[in-house]
């Protein structure tokens, strides 16, 4: 009977060892005799499952730039700051799928310069399966490129926080993603006007729009109550440090998504890190010459100055080319911060003088360091081989004059136009002393604070 039953069960484990093997090596032999689709090359999967991890990765980044925001403002005002981020994870992408997605890469006919069709892919429909040009499913590059627009208009409430209302910031950003946002990544991306000039994930499109928008709606706004008498230190250093490092994560998804291949991405996630260490080191250096000492606070804004500035070079530039980039771009970051502070311009984050300043400055050093090997297959690598160095560092030149131009007009009139209609552009006075998050959301992220309307 025991050898009946080690028989047995041999011949069962034996059975599922067949199995076991059996089942792969039948899926591979169909794989192997099955035409694929005429369209996918081998990588198609690859590439496909880098873009959708990116995409996951460049949404992380809004949670990660309301950590970053929120650890800078008051106590009472948190929430309100953190919200205006987070609103964006849902209404830039019912935007971005509306029409937002279709103005950016629908064909614009005979206004292909400037803008696509807004209905060509509306609401997501009729979008290919393989995009266009890539190896990539289009539905993966539709919502890869949604995330972008999610956290550029975030990036703009840094300069209005504990003062604007949140209404008119709901009303504002989806208006905004349509006329400023979208037609820029058309330009850009999309077969447009600036097509010919280097920009690999956002250097104009994501941090010169937003910054100048930022400076435009700031000044328009007018400072805080009282400010800067009134200005106080960061409420919560460590929570700066906690967005700082989900930024700078999900940026290699930002940056080295924007490969949109498997085949390279290797470079631009490579210079992303770098650029952000120099930028980092950089402005600690300069804190510690000026101040005797450096502090988290500016070793955080210098990783995201480094981060802006590499940004649309992250492709076509060496790792060492990075770190100068990241370095520079830190140090004229913290001058413009510090000359801020002198003109006494209430930009409460410093959204113009990280991420505009920074946009600014990263779209010409593209120019400046961009490796002719690395830029052959673009436009701009024709410009230069046949009209030299200083014609590119000019092309940038301009894309970053249309850049500030449609940021800046398009943000001007769509705030005159809502304040012309009557929506309530700036909170109460009393909502600024009690606190923005009892106004505008009736809750507090720390109740217990002495001051507050729900303290007993």
């Amino acid at each position: 009977m025991p050898t009946k039953r080690i028989v047995l069960l041999t011949s069962r484990v034996g059975r599922l060892v067949i199995a076991a093997l059996a089942v792969p090596a039948i899926q591979l032999i169909t794989a192997f005799f099955s035409p694929a689709m005429a369209s996918e090359s081998p990588g198609f999967h690859a590439h496909n499952s880098l873009v959708l991890i990116s995409a996951a990765m460049v949404l992380l980044m809004t949670p990660g730039l309301a950590f970053f925001y929120g650890g800078f403002t008051q106590s009472k005002n948190v929430l309100n700051t953190m919200a205006m981020s987070f609103v964006m994870m849902g209404i830039a992408t019912l935007v971005w799928v509306g029409f937002g997605f279709s103005l950016a890469f629908g064909d614009g006919g005979s206004f292909q310069a400037i803008a696509g069709n807004p209905f060509q892919y509306a609401l997501l429909e009729n979008i290919p399966d393989i995009w266009d040009g890539l190896e990539l499913n289009g539905l993966t590059f539709a919502l890869f490129q949604g995330m972008f627009a999610i956290i550029t208009p975030a990036l703009i409430s840094g300069a209005l926080v504990e003062r604007i209302s949140f209404r008119f910031w709901c009303l504002f950003t989806p208006i905004w993603i349509l006329v400023v946002y979208a037609p820029l990544a058309h330009m850009v991306w999309g077969g447009g006007l600036l097509g010919k000039d280097l920009d690999f994930a956002g250097g104009t499109v994501v941090h010169i729009s937003s910054g100048v928008s930022a400076l435009v709606l700031a000044g328009l706004i007018g400072s805080r109550r009282n400010w800067p008498s009134s200005v106080r230190p960061p409420h919560d250093v460590a929570q700066i440090l906690l967005g700082t490092g989900l930024l700078w994560f999900g940026w290699f998804g930002f940056n080295g998504g924007s490969q949109l291949s498997v085949d390279g991405a290797a470079l631009p996630f490579t210079t992303t890190h770098v650029s952000a260490a120099a930028g980092l080191v950089a402005w600690a250096l300069v804190e510690t010459w000026r101040n005797g000492k450096p502090t988290a606070v500016g070793m955080a804004t210098g990783a995201v100055a480094g981060l802006v500035g590499i940004t649309p070079a992250a492709g076509f530039v060496t790792p060492a080319a990075s770190m100068a980039i990241g370095a520079v771009t830190s140090v004229l970051c913290y001058l413009s911060v510090q000359l801020k502070v002198r003109l006494r311009f209430d930009d409460s984050l410093d959204t113009y003088a990280v991420h505009g300043v920074g946009g600014t400055v990263g779209a010409l050093l593209t120019g400046l360091f961009a490796s002719a090997e690395l830029i052959s297959a673009h436009p701009a690598g024709t410009v230069l081989a046949e009209h030299g160095r200083a014609a590119l560092v000019w092309g940038q030149f301009q894309a970053v004059l249309v850049a500030y131009g449609l940021a800046a007009i398009g943000t001007l009139i769509i705030a005159s136009v809502l304040r012309g209609l009557g929506v309530r552009f700036r909170v109460s006075e009393e909502a600024e002393n009690l606190g923005v998050d009892v106004q505008e959301h009736g809750e507090e992220a720390y109740a217990e604070r002495v001051g507050s309307p729900n303290f007993s």
